[in-house]
């Protein structure tokens, strides 16, 4: 079974590695452009997904859209006859997905169809959810409406960052996949077809989606934090710049000890009043600085009790 695999950021690798290391036949590799990075903009720097594909000595395909007709004329002429999409972040037409004779199948980071869309493993976080999954399903036209194959339930720890969740998800992702296509193979394959009614979404996360609004629960804002930890990072001003804030842990102060936002301790520990409760947080990160912890930031005058975060 020739396979053509879709994928761009560092979820992808586990599951692009895990088909060469079981032997399944990857004929291209198809990931999105190098992206310039740096002030100057003037450094391409190559998707993850590119660079393993490099090592393995696997063709790469990198169009600027998968509809255009020089990709798609490209690969009616690899012939796969099934493609896989990991985390590849374009969405793919009728046209390109009536050419494998099998299809596309998707790993997808949550239990279809809860939280369909690009960004399921931060919206779980968000929501407080206490368990989500992986989900193969087939690709259809629509956004991951397209019949389950399998779901792998997997926890959510109390604590979990989007980082360490993402990196987690990712093993899950390849195992399930690499069982899915072995079903596939065999014949055996068994598709759900997706309870539309159930349906909830995880959209793209926003600049404003990682701003904190510190009229909220501390539960609320801790949750937060963890899903945008580590990118893009959830943030806040002070005194009219922007910082981010990581690491979050409930502190012991009574709501009444600080308006919404205030600093209301910075020894032992770096502690803001919410709306109700109060968080303590490990580490920040002041614009155009590293992230580094809360101590060593207050120690350079980063910030003082009574202060406001806005």
């Amino acid at each position: 079974m020739k396979i053509v695999f879709f994928g761009t950021p560092d979820f992808a690798v586990p599951s692009l590695r895990a088909l060469i290391g079981e032997g399944f036949d990857v004929v291209a590799v198809v990931t999105q452009t190098d992206k310039p990075r740096g002030r100057t903009r003037s450094t391409m720097v190559p998707p993850a997904i590119k660079l393993v594909a490099m090592e393995e000595d696997l063709p790469v395909l990198q169009p600027a859209r998968p509809s255009e007709p020089e990709f798609l004329d490209a690969f009616r002429t690899i012939a796969p006859d099934i493609g896989v999409v990991v985390a590849y972040g374009h969405i793919m037409k009728p046209e390109l997905l009536a050419i494998p004779p099998s299809g596309f199948i998707n790993v997808h980071a949550s239990l279809l169809p809860q939280l369909r869309g690009a960004a399921p493993i931060q919206h779980a976080i968000l929501q407080g959810l206490e368990e989500t999954g992986i989900s193969i399903m087939r690709l259809e036209e629509g956004l991951d409406c397209g019949p389950v194959l399998q779901r792998v339930t997997s926890s959510i720890a109390r604590d979990e960052t989007w980082g360490e969740m993402s990196a987690r998800m990712a093993e899950l992702g390849a195992l399930a996949l690499v069982q899915a296509l072995q079903l596939i193979e065999l014949g055996e394959a068994r598709w759900e077809p997706q309870d539309h009614a159930r349906a909830t979404l995880a959209p793209k996360i926003t600049r404003d989606t990682a701003r904190i609004d510190w009229n909220r629960q501390a539960d609320d804002i801790a949750r937060l934090v963890r899903a945008m930890d580590p990118y893009p990072g959830a943030w806040t001003e002070l005194d009219g710049l922007p910082i981010k804030l990581f690491g979050p842990r409930g502190a012991d102060v009574v709501s009444t000890a600080g308006v919404p936002g205030q600093v209301v301790e910075t020894r032992p520990a770096f502690v803001v009043a919410a709306g109700r409760g109060a968080l303590q947080f490990l580490d920040v990160q002041p614009a155009g600085k590293r992230r580094m912890a809360a101590a060593e930031w207050v120690k350079g005058r980063g910030a003082t009790v009574g202060r406001r975060f806005e």
